[in-house]
């Protein structure tokens, strides 16, 4: 990392942030070819081997210290990293410092695959490191080598629970050299999370703090520079600077990166106020009767991949003819037609228990990666309000969006950014084409012990289920502590109902259950524990075995069914056999599961010619391809969208410019 970066002089009242060009076609030329030179360099480079050895130089005059006299030797450092940057001996004894105050304070001292993952991290790049070698302590190393030097640290994971899991358990480091650590979860208030960005190091989930950086986008209007903020300062106006919630967009380490910068890209982030267009709920409840009355493949199509639904020319003409007599807004064709492929949205791409949960007569959206609850989320273009109908909820009004902004040209705002995560091999070139971050592997501290065998895949879902339970009865006997994973709140409860009626007692984890996370995490690494659970038990979740599972195998995982990123699958595969403990895993499919219908369409004709062997699993290489097609078919559609969501917000991001309104 250039010291130039981190020595610039944050003027009061400015918001430093990049400002990023965006790339043209033969920038992005470049940038593909860039990546598989960044992959060829940074992968041959040692310095990330000789790390190790200059920490441990470092750490000699630390030995015998007491933690008065460690923590001088982290005052003078301070000064040193302010002063002369990160000069490559001043880091590797900020290092040793670190690792030294997290062995008195935590019991945990970095290794030196971690010490690697720190010197990659600090550089600006993603260390892909196996799932269980250590991401959380590891990225202590420059985050605070960096508050040190005066740089405010953003560590950015996906929920909630890991942001104030990371924060209270890597707290004690960060005080024993005299930083400040903050938390932003969801419900703070404006005050709580000012407190918290100004902390030397914040912990905070992806939504959260693009969410407040709009907000202080809407605070700073169009006049945002730090002239014009110090000027306001000057004059004894009231400042603007002072109703915001970050201090800029310096340094960012991005916890499971690409989950955050590739698989939730597809969305941008949007805030929204009221509008005065809504429509009264009969308008919404004529719109789904209209769709009822089409009929599939006839009068619309449904391209489930893309959450899209197309109309067709006899479709459009039958709804001419039904709305004829209707009158009112229903005698436009756009607005009729656009109601009616809202409402068929509604009916068939968006499904109770999967993508929302209906409490207290209210729609809570469930955020497909994480498996949580999205409070305080809508969707947009009055779908809201289709589904609040479809679902007999009372309607909200529909709201307009006031600020938006996507994840790539986000992130892309940092003035340096890093990430790690346990997979991102297959997008390493996506992540240098869109973010310039090279993917540098870390080797791992102990041998891996996991072990899988190829996938098992049955007709239909019945007889999936029906395996599964038999499979979950043979490992629960042998008392070996289970996780099974679902991908959806639906699946998780029909297995549990299944589980239940086998008298084996489980507990479950999804959406419903959010507020039982800590406990069920805890207690899932137990003698003869069953977990069901969504992706809430994916990413990020540590389970710890007790004592003695270790030597009867370890944990077992099954997955009930394959994502559409098969990293996401890898994830859930590492909750088990981490950090050279023994596990393994199993994988169960139907040709009846969600992504072999959305992407898989041809996996439909194969199934036919096994309904004569029904119950019985198909051949593993015939079910490997299935699945292998859809999962690959799935990755090209979401990469692509993605590219479109990139170019769209590239274009309006130049509108907007030259407009002069805000993001």
């Amino acid at each position: 990392m250039s010291s130039r970066v981190l020595q610039v002089e944050i003027q009061p009242g400015a918001y430093p942030e990049r400002a990023r060009p965006h790339l043209g076609k033969l920038d992005q030329a470049a940038a593909r070819m860039g990546s598989v030179v960044s992959r060829v360099w940074h992968g041959q480079r040692p310095t990330w081997n000789s790390i190790p050895g200059l920490v441990a130089v470092a750490a000699l005059p630390l030995e015998g210290l007491d933690d008065r006299a460690l923590r001088t030797h982290a005052d003078e450092l301070r000064r040193l990293l302010r002063r002369e940057g990160l000069r490559r001996d001043l880091v590797a004894r900020a290092f040793a410092i670190v690792r030294e105050v997290a062995g008195r304070t935590l019991g945990l001292r970095h290794f030196d695959v971690q010490l690697m993952g720190g010197w990659v991290l600090l550089h600006g790049m993603v260390a892909e490191m196996e799932t269980g070698e250590g991401k959380t302590l590891t990225a202590t190393l420059p985050a605070c080598t960096l508050a040190l030097a005066g740089v405010p640290v953003h560590i950015i994971t996906v929920n909630d629970y890991l942001a104030a899991r990371d924060a209270e358990w890597m707290g004690p480091v960060y005080r024993a050299l005299g930083l400040t650590v903050g938390v932003i979860k969801h419900g703070l208030d404006l005050k709580a999370r000012r407190q918290a960005y100004a902390a030397d190091i914040t912990y905070c989930t992806n939504k959260e703090l693009v969410f407040d950086y709009l907000k202080d986008r809407l605070v700073l209007g169009k006049r945002a520079d730090a002239i014009h903020l110090q000027l306001e300062r000057v004059a004894g106006q009231a400042s603007r600077a002072q109703n915001l919630l970050l201090r800029g967009l310096h340094y960012a380490i991005v916890d499971e990166a690409d989950s955050v910068l590739v698989d939730e890209a597809r969305t941008p982030l949007i805030i929204s106020g009221e509008s005065g267009l809504s429509l009264e709920q009969a308008v919404y409840e004529t719109a789904l009767s209209l769709a009822d009355r089409l009929q599939p493949e006839q009068d619309f199509f449904l391209e489930r991949g893309e959450r899209h639904i197309r109309l067709t020319e006899g479709g459009c003409g039958k709804l001419e003819e039904w709305c004829r007599p209707l009158g009112g807004l229903w005698t436009g064709r756009i607005r009729r037609e656009q109601l009616v492929q809202q409402a068929l949205t509604a009916r068939h791409l968006f499904v109770r228990d999967r993508d929302y949960l209906v409490k207290d007569e209210k729609i809570q959206l469930i955020d497909e990666f994480s498996g949580r609850v999205m409070g305080d989320r809508s969707w947009e273009h009055g779908l809201h309000q289709m589904i609040e109908t479809k679902e007999s909820c009372p309607l909200t009004s529909q709201r307009d969006a006031r600020a938006r902004i996507t994840y790539q040209r986000f992130f892309r705002k940092y003035l340096r950014l890093a990430g790690m995560t346990g997979t991102a091999r297959e997008i390493r070139g996506e992540l240098w084409s869109v973010y310039r971050l090279p993917v540098v592997s870390i080797p791992t501290n102990r041998p891996v012990r996991r072990t899988g065998p190829p996938d098992t895949v049955f007709p239909t879902a019945a007889a999936k289920w029906d395996a599964a339970v038999r499979r979950i009865q043979a490992v629960h006997r042998a008392g070996r502590p289970i996780l099974v994973g679902t991908r959806s709140v639906a699946a998780s409860e029909h297995l549990s109902e299944l589980l239940t009626a086998a008298g084996l007692p489980h507990r479950v984890l999804n959406a419903r259950q959010d507020e039982e996370e800590a406990t069920i995490i805890a207690q899932a690494g137990e003698l003869g524990r069953i977990t069901v659970a969504t992706n809430m038990a994916g990413r990020g979740t540590d389970i710890k075995l007790a004592a003695g599972i270790a030597e009867s195998g370890g944990l077992y995982v099954l997955a009930t069914e394959r994502h559409e990123a098969r990293r996401i699958d890898r994830q859930l595969f590492g909750r088990c056999g981490r950090q050279g403990d023994p596990g393994s895993y199993e994988v169960f499919l139907s040709l009846e599961d969600e992504i072999v219908q959305q992407f898989g369409r041809r996996a439909s004709q194969v199934a036919a010619l096994f309904q004569v062997r029904r119950g019985r699993p198909i051949s593993s290489w015939l079910g490997a391809w299935i699945f292998g097609q859809a999962q690959r078919k799935a990755e090209r559609v979401h990469a692509r969208m993605r590219r479109d969501i990139l170019k769209m917000d590239e274009q309006l991001e130049t509108t907007l410019a030259f407009t002069g309104r805000l993001d």
